[in-house]
Formats: structure tokens, C-alpha cells, sequence
């Protein structure tokens, strides 16, 4: 291929399809994984492998990251996108919910990230992009334990990126403010998602998921030499 392979998690919509869409215009064969497989096969991108995987599948994971690998050579990048945001106080939200934002959240990253990394280290290049949050890096009301899995992804990044920036592999955090995507329908308590939407609404609407694929794009694009270590956006009117 005349591009690398790039593996993009949670590109059934959002960011991730957003994404997809970018770097497959810009040449580059994907590996795409989410639950959905008829949204990652409708984007119906060229040189793809879509595959139907939940991040907190570890072994699966693996197994897509190889499988691509042989059809498209080594990952050059992945995109560590699947996530999920389910909003409430710690006192009356499910632990069910604090599990699912934990697994997914972090143990996705940490699962796609080792899936690929060493293969990147035995080849001295590589970019891992961890979608974060501005949620990691300041609390919100009724976020917190949505904000404890972000400000993890946070911490992994950085702490990752010492582990292996002597290697050649650069790691790099985007971190978002209010995005139009699906991450808020997952929230149950309809209180707080009519908050939410009130507060983006105040702030002059959300940002395109367009927006944040290039940013992603944007800190792949630099030469290996340069890493990005962090893009924080956000809409312009939004103040927290």
C-alpha cells in the first residue's frame, strides 16, 4: 500500500466514522472495529477492514489487528476512540454504569494500545491517539465518574508516552470539548441529558465531528520526529 495501515476503534459514527472518512481520502487502509458492523461496512470506504468488535474484548482485538496486518501491512497508527459517556451522580447511578465506563473507556484503550504496540517498538515508528476528554482534565457536574475514566486516558497517554518516546513511537491526546455525536443518548437520567443539552445550546452548539478528525489527522501528519502531545478544542463560546 502506498500509505500505512491505520486502525480506527468505535467508527460507527462520531468521531471515529468521522475519522475514517478523512484518512481513507487521504489514502491510508483501515481497520475499523465497533459493535455496529452495518454502520463501519455503510461508510463503504476503499482498501477497508471492517470488523465487529467490542474493545473490551481483548483477544478480539488482537485478532482484528492481525488479520488486517496481513492484507495491509504493520500499523503505522490506531486511533483509540470507542467510548462511551453515561452521565449521573455517584450517589444514585448504577455500578453497572461505573463498570461499563471503566471497562470501555480505559481497558479499550489499554487493550487496543497493546494489540499494537509492540510492533511499533520492534519497528522504531508509530503513533498511538487516545481520544480523550476535556473531561480529563477538569471535573463537570454529574460527570464524575466519567471524568475518573478520562482523566485515566489522560494519564495512561503521558505515562505511555515516556515509557516509549526513546523508541520512536509518539502517543498523543486529543481532548474535546462537547462534540455532536451519540455519546449523550447513552445517559438514562433525562434530567441530566436536557441539562446537557441546554448547556451546549448556552455555549453556541457543540463541535462537528469533522472538527476533531482533523485534529487527529493533523497530529498523525507531523513527521515522526514530531509529536503532538496534546490538542484541546472545544467550541468557542463554551467557557468550562
Amino acid at each position: 500500500m502506498a500509505k500505512p495501515l491505520i486502525v480506527i476503534t468505535g467508527a460507527s459514527s462520531g468521531i471515529g466514522a468521522a475519522t475514517a472518512r478523512l484518512l481513507s481520502s487521504q489514502g491510508h487502509p483501515l481497520l475499523l472495529l465497533a459493535r455496529r458492523l452495518e454502520k463501519l461496512e455503510e461508510l463503504g470506504l476503499p482498501d477497508t477492514l471492517c470488523r465487529q468488535v467490542d474493545v473490551t474484548d481483548r483477544h478480539a482485538v488482537e485478532e482484528a489487528v492481525r488479520e488486517a496486518e496481513e492484507r495491509f501491512g504493520p500499523v503505522d497508527a490506531i486511533v483509540n476512540n470507542a467510548g462511551v459517556m453515561l452521565l449521573s451522580r455517584i450517589a444514585d447511578q448504577p455500578a453497572e454504569e461505573w463498570d461499563r465506563m471503566i471497562d470501555l473507556n480505559v481497558k479499550g484503550v489499554l487493550y487496543g494500545t497493546r494489540a499494537v504496540l509492540p510492533g511499533m517498538l520492534t519497528r522504531g515508528r508509530g503513533t498511538v491517539i487516545n481520544i480523550s476528554s476535556v473531561a480529563g482534565r477538569k471535573t463537570f457536574p454529574n460527570h464524575a465518574a466519567y471524568v475518573a475514566t478520562k482523566f485515566a486516558v489522560h494519564a495512561l497517554s503521558e505515562n505511555l508516552r515516556e515509557e516509549v518516546a526513546a523508541s520512536g513511537v509518539r502517543v498523543v491526546t486529543i481532548a474535546p470539548g462537547a462534540v455532536e455525536t451519540e455519546l449523550l443518548s447513552h445517559t438514562s437520567d433525562e434530567q441530566i441529558k436536557s441539562d446537557y443539552e441546554a448547556w451546549k445550546k448556552s455555549a453556541g452548539g457543540a463541535l462537528a465531528p469533522q472538527v476533531v478528525a482533523e485534529a487527529i489527522a493533523y497530529a498523525y501528519r507531523q513527521p515522526q520526529n514530531v509529536t503532538i502531545r496534546e490538542i484541546v478544542l472545544a467550541a468557542t463560546g463554551q467557557e468550562a
